[in-house]
């Protein structure tokens, strides 16, 4: 009943896509326009251009407005929810992931979308997304660290724009504009929770709750000019989407291990190496001692292990399973040991000015920018009591490590505008810093000879840029008008990397030295049945010295756009950049597009441009060594660049540029009765020398010193590995409609897309001729580029204003992504066959559908000052499909003795769902794992 209720309030929903309701709007700002009227500063260098009159598409939407309603309060999930074409989710247990959500547009990576803050370039994050998500091994803006309350409206320009804006541009541009008013001050306190089938780990009530705090206050300066200030406190609960975790917890030693605590002695601190101590007799005794003292151990497995008298013969006596019945002791349940899958633990302060004031007669000056502090904390994969990497001498429970990231950001922006005679200038600097600082915490460093220490200092990553622009126009009485521009561009950025502590990342000997290749196997740290211990500090091994590095760039470009009035029906506009980098040469790219109007109300449109994304310093530059898990497993992945000695022995190359051409036709129509209005336009991108973060490649003989010497298992690059091809159709459709008591608004708006490969893998002859093509370029990464984002995804919002009340209801469709889990049982980077029932499916992945998300919010005005809005996103408790679900409709997957689904390959089953601890999968997710989230808010304007 509820779902054929939420599908028939989708489809009877009023068509919408950017709402222009204006509740509680401030004096100041664009309400004497409609939204989509306003003046643009993007896509277009005529500041008399408005979004109906240009040859390309751009969405205007107005922030401003839509925050009195809207339930999602942060930049990425608004746009989420109100741009098809965007997309973005927080992930969990993804590292440093979980702390700064990766945003998408048209499908592509984070990093080929250019993000300006009023008209100009915003710095990108300092975090190289290298985990297991959608836009894996890119580096983007961080649009959630611009508060969302100091926002009048976002500019979206859907189409390739490097000629116009340079490098990062090839997906299109998001301009962030924000508020000028004044004489007001404006506030909206907040407060949510999730309140779903899921929460707690699907036992119900409440979680993840939400609390923020919102200020906007603007005066002028002098007859004209203006400076607002906004201000955002915000802290927020983890939220808990496990099951109970299914498998094995504790072996037979953990059990004797914990007696032996009980009574005072600490087996595990009397040796370093089960294999080389003097204490073996003492540990033997013990052993005999503790083991005595446990109940539930059978006749025969008490006497086998009294008659051990030797260690090899206690570790064959030792390891059975005995997970049911040392929980039972302990009085824990197998829900102690879930890990925090859902949103991760944050708290934020943000604050932001925006100005602009007369310097003197026909000059004025400008600035803008801010300060954001986050204070985040995820947790990793449990460490449990029967596995190498636990010292349970410290932990006999075992441990859940926990990412805690220190994120701030800043940036500030100045210049000067007016006119020369008949030109227009502005000149400005625009310098932005990104910082992530990284403390790990409740965890070890497993090869330290008595392990106490559970903090570390892991180190920091940071990237700082300045950008100065010189930018003309003027308009030229040409034909029916020519607005001529001109610029120049220079840029200058540094990328760094600060190690962390030593005890962070080193791997010690059982003397305390630091391991090196030639360390014999008896000096190095083991558990009790000899598997050897890993070093640094669990889940995320700090930044060691040779990790360190400061690197600098600069580029320096010109540039021309225009616009001509061939006549006053047909635009024509051209634009021409060129660019050099001082790491990679020279690059020239240029843009063509057109539009004619038909008629007063119908333009068809259409534009032609090429365009380029520079490799980011963080690609050329970042090194690592953290710990990932595939399939459950531990890798100490190593993170490598491109001029590294294992780079050259394996043959991978340099990086360069991305090279794009994008071409897109539509039209635009107006039906005035209606006040509707409706654009269509259809693209096709192509990508040269697309850059992707490799899998994982093995050591070899002639690898092995170079893994050794960055403590890692695996190895991965970025490289220029393919080249992509994408085409996608994107309509919007919007009405307006006044009556004599109340107003109402809707639109409509889909994407459709496809991205995929095009011609060989860029591979060298030596990857070819080891075989390890494959890993260059694979099967997972290939459905992260391609699949694990909805191809298809489609919007109706509905905004009603009825005297004292207003209401939105918002349906998103999100449809199907694929996921990118793989098997892969021969270790050859390609999946083999996966036996389901018997039946061989090859190359066969998880598919999960599309569902619809139902956002309501009511509103009631009680006074001019004050009202009052409550409201829900995903009302209706909608999930993504099930982790272990089938891996497709026609084939349903086996089920094995404890309920969960099994994936085979070759005879090896694969679990999925990570012990039950991943319901919801967490390599991709079309909007969250969440479930319904409800909020109170209190508007309040003077």
């Amino acid at each position: 009943m509820r779902k054929n209720y939420y599908q028939a309030l989708f489809l009877g929903s009023l068509l919408t896509f950017t709402s222009s309701y204006s509740f509680g709007q401030e004096k100041d700002s664009v309400k004497t326009k409609n939204i989509d009227e306003v003046n643009l500063t993007v896509g277009s260098r005529n500041k008399n251009r408005v979004a109906t009159d240009t040859p390309v598409p751009i969405d205007v939407i107005n922030i401003a407005a839509q925050g009195y309603l809207s339930p999602q309060t942060d930049l990425n999930q608004i746009l989420n929810f109100a741009a098809p074409s965007f997309t973005s989710n927080t992930t969990t247990v993804a590292d440093g992931t979980d702390h700064i959500d990766p945003a998408q547009l048209r499908g592509l990576g984070p990093d080929q979308v250019l993000v300006l803050l009023n008209g100009k370039r915003r710095h990108t994050t300092a975090l190289v997304n290298i985990n297991g998500t959608p836009g894996r091994g890119s580096v983007g803006t961080d649009l959630n660290a611009i508060p969302a309350f100091g926002i009048e409206r976002l500019e979206v320009l859907r189409d390739g724009a490097s000629a116009q804006y340079g490098s990062d541009a090839i997906a299109g541009v998001i301009n962030v504009v924000m508020k000028k008013a004044t004489n007001q001050l404006t506030a909206a306190l907040t407060a949510g929770s999730f309140n779903s089938k899921g929460s707690n780990d699907h036992n119900g009530g409440w979680d993840g709750g939400k609390y923020q705090v919102d200020l906007n206050y603007g005066t002028k300066i002098g007859s004209e000019g203006f400076i607002n200030f906004t201000g955002s406190l915000m802290t927020r609960d983890d939220t808990r989407r496990a099951n109970p975790r299914t498998g094995n917890i504790f072996n037979a030693y953990n059990a004797v291990e914990e007696r032996a605590l009980q009574g005072g002695v600490n087996i595990s601190s009397l040796f370093s190496n089960i294999n080389n101590t003097p204490n073996t007799q003492q540990i033997i005794s013990a052993i005999h001692q503790y083991a005595a003292g446990i109940d539930y151990f059978t006749a025969a497995q008490q006497t086998a292990i009294q008659n051990a008298n030797t260690i090899a013969d206690l570790q064959s006596k030792l390891g059975f399973d005995v997970t049911e019945n040392e929980l039972a002791y302990r009085g824990m349940s197998r829900e102690d040991y879930n890990m925090r899958v859902g949103q991760s633990k944050l708290k934020s302060g943000q604050l932001y000015m925006n100005s602009e004031f007369a310097l003197t007669d026909g000059i004025k000056g400008y600035a803008f920018g801010g300060y954001s502090y986050r204070d985040g904390n995820a947790a990793g994969f449990y460490r449990l009591p029967n596995q190498s990497r636990t010292a349970t001498s410290i932990y006999p429970n075992g441990f859940l490590p926990e990412i805690a990231s220190d994120v701030i950001d800043l940036s500030l922006a100045g210049g000067i505008k007016g006119n020369l005679g008949k030109f227009n200038y502005d000149l400005s600097n625009t310098f932005g810093r990104n910082s992530f600082d990284y403390t790990i915490k409740n965890t070890a460093n497993t090869s330290m000879a008595y392990p106490s220490k559970t903090e570390f200092d892991a180190g920091a990553l940071a990237f700082s840029q300045n950008t100065i622009n010189a930018d003309f126009d003027t308009k030229v009485d040409v034909m029916q008008g020519l607005n001529l521009a001109f610029g120049a561009e220079g840029r200058f950025e540094n990328f760094k990397i600060t190690q962390g502590e030593r005890d962070s990342y080193a791997l010690y000997d059982i003397n305390g030295l630091i391991q090196s290749p030639s360390t014999a196997g008896n000096l190095k740290p083991t558990d009790f049945f000899g598997s050897t211990r890993p070093g640094g500090a669990q889940v995320f091994p700090g930044f060691r010295p040779e990790n360190a590095v400061s690197k600098d760039r600069n580029s320096f470009a010109v540039y021309s756009d225009n616009e001509l009035d061939i006549t006053d029906k047909w635009l024509l506009s051209a634009a021409l950049r060129f660019e050099n980098f001082s790491d990679f040469g020279s690059t020239f790219n240029y843009k063509l597009a057109t539009r004619y109007k038909i008629t007063n109300n119908i333009n068809l449109r259409g534009a032609h441009s090429t365009g380029f994304r520079a490799p980011s310093l963080h690609q050329i530059s970042f090194n690592s060594t953290s710990t990932q898990f595939v399939g459950g497993t531990a890798f100490e992945v190593g993170i490598f660049t491109n001029d590294s000695e294992l780079a050259n022995l394996l043959g991978i190359t340099k990086l360069k540029q991305e090279k794009s051409a994008s071409y897109s036709a539509g039209f635009t129509a107006k039906i005035p009765q209606a006040n509707l209005s409706l654009t269509v336009d259809g693209y096709y991108i192509k990508i040269k020398d697309r850059i992707t973060l490799t899998d994982q490649f093995s050591p070899t003989p002639v690898t092995q010193a170079e893994f050794t010497k960055a403590g890692a298992t695996a190895a991965a690059f970025f490289a220029n590995a393919i080249d992509t091809q994408t085409r996608g159709i994107e309509g919007v459709i919007s009405q307006k409609l006044n009556f004599s008591k109340f107003k109402l608004n809707n639109d409509f708006a889909l994407t459709v897309s496809k991205t995929n490969r095009i011609g060989d893998i860029h591979s060298s002859a030596k990857l070819k001729a080891s075989g390890q093509e494959s890993r260059y370029y694979s099967e997972t990464s290939r459905v992260y580029l391609q699949e694990s984002i909805p191809r298809f995804k489609a919007s109706l919002i509905n905004t009603v204003e009825f005297d004292k009340l207003s209401f939105l209801v918002k349906n998103v469709y999100f449809g199907k992504v694929t996921d990118p889990n793989t098997v892969d049982v021969n270790g050859n980077g390609q999946i083999d066959a996966i036996v389901i029932n018997g039946q061989a499916i090859e190359n066969e992945h998880p598919v999960w559908g599309g569902k619809v998300i139902t956002d309501l919010s009511v509103a009631y005005k009680f006074t001019k000052q004050i009202s009052l809005t409550l409201g829900a996103n995903n009302i209706f408790d909608i999930y993504p499909d099930l982790n272990y679900g089938p891996v497709s409709a026609k084939r349903p997957a086996s089920v094995d003795a404890n309920g969960n689904v099994v994936y085979s390959a070759n005879a090896s089953s694969v679990d999925l769902s990570n012990a039950n601890q991943f319901v919801y999968s967490r390599n991709t997710s079309q909007f969250g794992q969440n479930g319904r989230y409800l909020f109170l808010r209190a508007n309040l304007s003077f």
